[in-house]
């Protein structure tokens, strides 16, 4: 221990130190290191107790958290593994260089996946399950950059075939592959979509916890199955990769494990090149309550480290800057010797014996089977935490000159024959020189004894992966709308919102005996806002550890209930993680095979905006449940101002292929949208999810007319019916959705007794699905010129009807102005364009020229421009209706 003379030479009393330090000693060697823990933990809570403040110490040495000595023996054949993984290495490269030489550039990625393949390689062999008979299987979250590399094992296993890997990144003539994990694209290969960084992360902590939930509330059976989050050391800068950590450890998620692939490097540059990104990765996660493993250094350090009896190696290793480490793998051994080995005597005379070619060797943790090996083996035995594992590797490996530790490495898509040579020669690929230059890919035949070992290897472990169940085995019978009645009928006098109808419509559901107990309530920290509290006592809140306190409102009917089986997913105030428990529920029927109806119920605005991102995800991974924007509409949460009036969170969902998006007007609208997409989605198993816009404007709400739920379904139906129209008689049509859609039945009236006006009243609770209908008929009538034409719903709803059509929204004028295209007649849009403010309902609707006024107005303007009225008729409206024609605009910034 020569390390300890340097300590004890400015030690204040040396003699004790070292009978404290041999006292230490004699405990590890005869106790093991858990009792010399417990006695170290007890003299620093003395100290502590005494007023001395202990510095917190959130990372250790540089080393690797499992030495040598405790390293578990690997089973199955490692140089057998070897050449499997040199031959997925070989395809994946191939594959992605292959796709650059056409025409087109089609991108893709190699070096991630070339500093990653050992982390790959030995969960695949040894550690994960695929679903099956006797197991539920594991979940796996692929960094998306390493796609090329699942590919090139899927080839090997004959999973996916040359034809499709040689069409990587070429998927519109349905032979090729897609560019990264997409569900949408591969339904039954990719379980999770990754791509966008740092979704990976938070959405696999969600899961994990939603696996939890599921054991508490006896959904699902307690087992030892593991979700497996690969990520780039680079991606954690992302907020939303670390942003939910400290929940993994509260609720000590033991069945989530992160690998951390530490190549040092992100896209353009070094991750931390003036500091050391495992270090500060370790201290963040060890802070949040997670078990850390690191696999910093390979076999081939083992040997130096055993004769560090200075300590200087590990002092050097501590000092080193990931700037630096890099350099030393870019510039090989004899850069290594002089510039990080010669900076001291004692670790310069540890390499004297070994030539640059041994220096240059020395290999990182995260590219030593053995070393990953024994961390995966930690993690899955680890009870009562989270497990991260951040192991140090280098980017693009393999790659030599071309691109290994270099900064425009991350972008290297194309590699000459050379380096394919250097390549080959290095991994000891059977390829020949007259194939380089093809770059042929490299399969040794069914028979051959790797791809035996590689199948055995999976039949142990269940079956292939990744594996994607497309369709839950069982669908669901969901109440019939019947079943739903009395929101149907008149609320007479009483005034509600739709927000208050959803919640009516929720707690029937919650009632029925099948789809009741599938139902995941959840919401951010706003359950009293809108209205829901009642859910608290009567369904409980999820808290894994039950309610250990006696809340405050305990003596009141709605007070606040924690439980193990609760069914409410409280979340706090975060959008990102509430948003990420609906995307595990909405996903329940594919990974867990139970499928759930979560109902997420948010801000409307900058809920959607926060998650937008997010909710794409949820698209493309095929997601089933219900996203609730309540206090939508820009002049409907009067008092909240610009950042929460919603004028546009439609367009946002509108923009995603399988969200169905409504603005309802009355509760028998929000009830006959919720039922229909229970069924479709429990019982029919669509993948596809809706958005509903709630508000938490009151009024009264009169009976659903005959035989309007398919028109409320397809996004606009007649509310009221003027009649026939007289010969000579004025007319309009007026359309609204949401509180807007009030104001257009107060124009009629306006219109009616001050002009003589009369109005068809129009219901539309989907301009986006009108949309969609009228886009999908004009494209088959322009691809089938010589069939009958198709008519767009909206055209048919309004052709033979008389006069204008003016519609009036809570939302943008885009919004309504989707269907322009299919209105038969002359079409003018009031919409709330520009920023939120606060004030009342009422001035809030006058300033954004969407109230009843304005609407009339708009009316009496569009019959003038048809020669139907005057201009005196126009201008006597503004004077009546107090519209001040200078007023600023307010899209006006």
């Amino acid at each position: 221990m020569s390390w300890l003379n340097d300590i004890l030479d400015t030690d204040a009393d040396p003699k004790e130190t070292r009978e404290w330090i041999e006292s230490l000693k004699a405990v590890l060697d005869h106790d093991g290191p858990e009792r010399a823990h417990h006695l170290l933990e007890r003299m620093v809570e003395l100290t502590r107790r005494a007023g001395a403040q202990l510095p917190f110490q959130p990372t250790t040495e540089y080393i690797n958290t499992i030495p040598a000595h405790l390293e578990p023996p690997m089973d199955g054949d490692p140089a057998m593994e070897w050449r499997i993984r040199s031959m997925i290495r070989w395809n994946a490269m191939a594959m992605v260089v292959r796709a650059n030489r056409k025409p087109g550039e089609l991108g893709g990625h190699i070096a991630s996946f070339a500093s990653s393949a050992t982390l790959y390689d030995v969960g695949f062999n040894h550690f994960w399950r695929a679903p099956s008979a006797d197991h539920p299987g594991d979940l796996l979250y692929i960094q998306g950059h390493s796609s090329p590399g699942i590919y090139a094992r899927s080839f090997l296993e004959g999973r996916i075939s040359e034809s499709q890997i040689d069409n990587f990144r070429m998927e519109v003539d349905g032979q090729g592959i897609s560019s990264y994990p997409h569900p949408w694209l591969m339904p039954n290969y990719w379980q999770t979509a990754t791509v966008s960084m740092g979704l990976g992360p938070i959405s696999a902590i969600y899961q994990a916890r939603f696996w939890k939930y599921l054991e508490g509330r006896g959904l699902m059976p307690k087992t030892d199955r593991k979700i497996w989050c690969f990520l780039g050391d680079g991606e954690t800068d992302e907020p939303e990769s670390l942003g939910a950590i400290a929940l993994a450890g509260r609720e000590g998620l033991d069945n989530l494990c992160f690998v951390v692939n530490c190549n040092l490097q992100r896209l353009d540059g070094p991750v931390r090149g003036n500091g050391k990104i495992i270090q500060e990765l370790e201290g963040s996660f060890r802070g949040a309550g997670w078990n850390v493993l690191k696999v910093i250094w390979g076999s081939y350090w083992d040997p130096l480290l055993a004769r560090d009896n200075s300590g200087m190696l590990r002092k050097l290793m501590m000092e080193t800057v990931d700037g630096e480490y890099q350099n030393c793998k870019a510039f090989g051994g004899a850069y290594t010797r002089e510039n990080f080995f010669g900076k001291y005597p004692e670790t310069k005379a540890l390499v004297a014996n070994l030539s640059d070619e041994d220096i240059r060797r020395l290999n990182r943790g995260g590219h030593d089977p053995h070393k990953v090996h024994a961390a995966y083996a930690a993690a899955v035995a680890h009870k009562g935490q989270p497990t991260v594992i951040l192991a140090k590797t280098v980017k693009g490996y393999g790659m030599g000159a071309a691109g290994e530790s270099l900064n425009p490495t991350h972008n290297t898509k194309k590699l000459d024959t050379e380096a394919v040579k250097i390549f080959r020669d290095r991994f000891q690929v059977p390829i020949s020189d007259d194939q380089l230059e093809s770059l042929a890919f490299f399969h040794p035949g069914n028979d051959s004894p790797e791809i035996q070992y590689l199948k055995q290897r999976r039949e142990a472990r269940g079956g292939s992966l990744p594996q994607r169940r497309a369709k839950a085995d069982q669908s669901f019978p969901v109440p019939e709308l019947s079943a739903f009645d009395r929101l149907l009928k008149s609320s007479g006098e009483r005034e509600i919102s739709t927000t208050m109808s959803f919640v009516q419509t929720l707690n029937i559901i919650l009632r029925d005996k099948d789809v009741g107990p599938r139902v995941v309530p959840i919401v951010a920290d706003e359950a009293r806002t809108f209205g829901m509290e009642g859910l608290f006592r009567q369904i409980g809140i999820y808290a894994p550890f039950g309610q250990k306190y006696k809340p405050v409102d305990a003596d009141q009917l709605m007070y606040y209930r924690e439980d193990t089986a609760g069914q409410v997913l409280e979340e706090g105030i975060t959008e990102a993680g509430a948003f990420s428990s609906w995307l595990a529920a909405a996903t329940s029927y594919s990974t867990n095979n139970q499928p759930m109806l979560p109902f997420y119920i948010f801000y409307s605005m900058f809920g959607f905006q926060r998650i937008g991102d997010s909710a794409w995800q949820a698209a493309d991974m095929r997601a089933r449940g219900f996203l609730l924007g309540a206090t939508a509409g820009r002049t409907t949460l009067n008092g909240e101002g610009l950042q929460h009036e919603d004028g546009h969170s439609h367009l946002l969902a509108g923009a995603i292929p399988n969200c169905k998006s409504y603005d309802p007007t009355f509760g028998f609208e929000v009830t006959v949208i919720v039922q229909d997409g229970m069924k479709r989605m429990l019982t029919e198993q669509r993948d596809e999810y809706y958005y509903l816009t709630l508000m938490n404007e009151n009024y009264t709400h009169p009976e659903m007319p005959a035989g309007a739920e398919a028109g409320i379904l397809k996004g606009m139906y007649l509310l009221k019916d003027a009649g026939k129209a007289k010969k000579g008689e004025l007319r309009v049509q007026l359309l609204g959705s949401g509180t807007i859609l009030r104001e257009a039945i107060a124009a009629a009236e306006l219109l009616d007794k001050d002009f003589g006006i009369s109005a068809d009243i129009w219901s539309c609770p989907s301009f986006n699905e009108l949309r969609r209908d009228g886009f999908d008929a004009e494209r088959w009538n322009r691809l089938h010129p010589e069939a009958e034409q198709r008519k767009a719903y909206v055209t048919q709803c309004l052709e033979g009807r008389t006069g204008p059509v003016i519609a009036a929204t809570d939302y943008v004028r885009a919004f309504a102005d989707q269907i322009r295209a299919f209105v038969p007649a002359r079409y003018t849009v009031l919409g709330t364009d520009g920023f939120g403010r606060s004030d009342t309902r009422a001035n809030l609707r006058r300033f954004f020229e969407v109230d009843r006024y304005y609407i009339a107005h708009a009316a009496i303007a569009a019959l003038a421009a048809e020669g139907k009225m005057s201009a005196k008729d126009v201008a006597r409206a503004i004077k009546q209706y107090k519209i001040d024609p200078e007023k600023s605009n307010p899209i006006g910034v």
